[in-house]
């Protein structure tokens, strides 16, 4: 029977302040149960580590980024979920002091209409685009949702998940693999071509890249 591995993802709430974070307590434990339920691990800080416990100060920041980097051979992805306009700079300094190179996915919880009022009001909508542009900037690549926004618990979301879990295998699949070619490209499929150096910059660089160039006539 073949070893399948176990993926799983580093989880990072966020928050703004002046919104209620206690709705930021209540989608961590949704989130966590649906991951739980889809048979995924997960590495977050404890509820009790950061005042809200979500990831919103440069102080959490720097706590959450410690928290992946001593797991950063077992985390295979990432998951950023906002539920309400997060702080943008708690969730970009987590990732550029963890340095995990790994895939993002960043998520937003929808607004309920009957909900918009001081207390209950969410605009992850907004936060979402705020943390997406930081994301850019830093020159971090991340997945987004197929809906800006929308539930933990929907089905769309479970969907969601399941592709970046495939992504996650691929690329940590790919990651430090080594690629022989042995024997010569056929001169007319040049889509066959590979170049080094790209390679190398995906990070799965061919170790050792062999062609034997024969100028024999074909044998029929």
């Amino acid at each position: 029977m073949a070893y399948k591995k176990k993926l799983t993802f580093g989880i990072i709430i966020g928050t703004r302040n002046i919104f209620n974070f206690k709705l930021a307590q209540e989608d961590r434990k949704k989130l966590l149960a649906e991951m739980e339920i889809m048979d995924y691990g997960t590495i977050i800080l404890p509820a009790d580590a950061t005042p809200t416990g979500a990831v919103e100060t440069l102080d959490d920041a720097r706590k959450c980024a410690e928290l992946f980097s001593q797991n950063r051979n077992v985390i295979d992805g990432i998951i950023i979920s906002l539920s309400n306009f997060g702080d943008e700079l708690g969730v970009v300094n987590t990732l550029k002091y963890a340095e995990l190179n790994v895939p993002i996915l960043v998520h937003a919880e929808d607004d309920d209409n009957d909900k918009v009022d001081v207390k209950s009001r969410r605009d992850a909508f907004c936060g979402k685009l705020s943390v997406c542009n930081n994301l850019y900037q830093y020159g971090i690549p991340f997945t987004d949702t197929t809906y800006h926004t929308c539930k933990i618990d929907s089905d769309i979301f479970r969907d969601d998940l399941r592709r970046f879990a495939a992504t996650c295998c691929v690329l940590g699949g790919l990651k430090h693999a080594r690629i022989g070619a042995i024997g010569a490209r056929p001169a007319a499929f040049q889509t066959m071509r590979s170049s080094e150096k790209l390679f190398q910059a995906s990070g799965f660089i061919p170790k050792v890249m062999m062609y034997a160039y024969f100028n024999q006539k074909p044998r029929y």
